[in-house]
């Protein structure tokens, strides 16, 4: 539901201050409660401003984190957290550097943000996002084309822990309405799709000594 009142959270969620913009939130929470797929609402930073039920129950199973929940931030989620790959299949190909791509035009378009700002100091404290950021980055965005760091359309592989879905795939679906790109949030849902992948083999984590993920290969 909305807010995921009751948890611990490293800032403030983003908020509007208009008593309109709250209560339209308030519906539109409701709404996104009754969608079956995971769905979620985020700014510009990625922040989370409302998730559902669906959303809550694909990543109930990680494990705490000081500043990458998924229902904190959701890149953070992706980039640093260590149980990321056990929810998002081909973690590296198919979702950090698309990931990074929509980050690095974002740092373009607002390099003074200070939410955006902190999260470039952690990638350049990591040595191998880091080169992944500035090096590996360009490079895949060359090999792969521009349409494939869009969200939009995209089908990337999920593990749910629902074993009636299992390892699959999902397709992302941008459906932002008009008041919510006002706000500047955007509303990105995962639509689970019935069509099973066959396992890969176990790609291996490497964790650093304070329990941070690393990318392994770019």
């Amino acid at each position: 539901m909305a807010y995921q009142a009751g948890r611990q959270r490293s800032q403030p969620r983003p908020v509007p201050e208009s008593p309109e913009a709250q209560a339209y939130l308030q519906d539109y929470a409701t709404l996104l409660d009754a969608v079956p797929f995971p769905s979620v609402v985020f700014d510009h930073r990625w922040d989370v401003v409302l998730s559902n039920a669906a959303f809550q129950t694909l990543f109930g199973g990680v494990g705490p984190h000081p500043t990458a929940m998924p229902g904190d931030n959701f890149l953070r989620f992706v980039l640093f957290h260590p149980d990321a790959a056990t929810v998002l299949g081909e973690h590296e190909a198919s979702w950090c550097l698309p990931m990074l791509a929509h980050f690095a035009a974002a740092v373009e378009r607002d390099g003074q943000d200070r939410g955006l700002q902190s999260i470039r100091r952690d990638i350049a404290q990591d040595p191998i996002m880091e080169a992944a950021y500035r090096h590996g980055l360009p490079h895949w965005i060359r090999a792969v084309g521009q349409d494939a760091v869009q969200h939009d359309g995209a089908v990337r592989p999920l593990i749910h822990p629902d074993p009636r879905w299992g390892r699959t795939d999902c397709r992302i679906v941008d459906e932002t309405p008009k008041n919510l790109q006002d706000m500047g949030y955007t509303r990105m849902t995962l639509v689970l799709r019935e069509t099973r992948r066959d396992a890969p083999p176990p790609r291996r984590i490497v964790r650093t000594r304070l329990g941070g993920t690393h990318l392994r290969v770019v």
